[in-house]
């Protein structure tokens, strides 16, 4: 392999990882990873794997990784809403100009049920911050 290994290697799963430590300094010259913890990022959990003691430094590259990885869950999230605003954009012109009647009976209920949803949490949410904005 080309480069060094990192020392841990997070395997993502819904809601955090499972955390290993990376061995490659052995006899057979074989990579190893023993499982370390567990990581419950909505709970802000790290557990340790079995009867396992967790170092300082095994923490602090553990929480580092949290951090890294809420940023990044951040950052998709607020990509998939301006996806979703595209999207909406050519659903609205799919409608518009090329969905049969079928198609249409297919996705209109659904459609108009999330969006109904969507615009009556945007609505709430606007209204509250106009409500706490400083006036001046």
């Amino acid at each position: 392999m080309a480069g060094e290994l990192p020392e841990y290697y997070f395997r993502v799963r819904d809601n955090g990882a499972a955390v290993f430590r990376v061995d490659a300094e052995n006899r057979q010259r074989r990579i190893e990873m023993d499982q370390i913890a567990v990581v419950h990022l909505n709970r802000d959990e790290i557990r340790p794997h079995g009867d396992r003691d967790l170092t300082e430094a095994d923490l602090a590259a553990i929480r580092s990784w949290m951090a890294e990885r809420r940023a990044l869950l951040e950052l998709r999230t607020i990509d998939d809403i301006h996806r979703t605003v595209d999207q909406l954009n050519t659903t609205a012109q799919w409608a518009q100009s090329r969905a049969s009647d079928e198609e249409l009976d297919e996705v209109t209920e659904a459609l108009l049920l999330a969006m109904h949803d969507l615009r009556g949490v945007l609505v709430r949410k606007k209204a509250d911050r106009l409500s706490q904005a400083p006036r001046g």
